[in-house]
């Protein structure tokens, strides 16, 4: 247990800071979900719009260095992959 009055409060700002990192990731989490699940059902106009929304998600909590800013980056290029490659298949349907 700290002692001194700056390990006291070192404490307490690292709880909130804490508790504030895990609530910006929940919220790419379940944005990045409802992206994916736009995606799997087939609706590509909402997938579109849910990538944007993601997208704009994960550069807010990188600007707040909550994650690492080529961590959102590395994100982002794989989901818009993920949207290419789906319109792509979408698109030409492979030979049987």
């Amino acid at each position: 247990m700290a002692h001194s009055l700056s390990a006291k409060k070192r404490i307490r700002q690292s709880i909130k800071r804490r508790a504030r990192n895990r609530a910006r990731k929940e919220l790419v989490k379940d944005q990045t979900k409802v992206y994916m699940t736009a995606l799997a059902g087939g609706d590509f106009a909402k997938a579109e719009t849910e990538l944007r929304k993601t997208v704009s998600r994960l550069d807010k909590v990188a600007a707040k260095h909550t994650i690492h800013k080529r961590t959102a980056a590395r994100k982002r290029s794989r989901l818009t992959l993920k949207l290419n490659a789906a319109k792509a298949a979408k698109a030409s349907p492979a030979k049987a």
